[in-house]
């Protein structure tokens, strides 16, 4: 629906990076759930990101996610997590 990604590491860590209606990122205000067939490409200057494994979340200062992020902050967390122990 072209709301972002999740991609899982050899580590066994999924790391998911959300830009569409209802993340927190520049497209929050978006429709949510809308049936992309067209293959629209969505386009956002933050992602909301998030990380998990066997039920376990990465625990952020206040949450298990992290919103309005830079494109640098979804680089380094992308990279903090395939280097999390497994």
């Amino acid at each position: 629906m072209g709301k972002g990604f999740q991609i899982t590491f050899e580590n066994g860590w999924t790391a998911s990076v959300q830009f569409g209606g209802g993340n927190y990122a520049d497209n929050r205000d978006s429709r949510i759930g809308w049936d992309n067939k067209n293959h629209t490409v969505v386009k956002s200057k933050t992602a909301e990101i998030a990380a998990f494994k066997d039920g376990e979340w990465h625990q952020f200062e206040h949450d298990q996610v992290d919103g309005y992020c830079s494109p640098e902050k979804v680089l380094e967390f992308l990279n903090m997590v395939a280097a999390k122990d497994e």
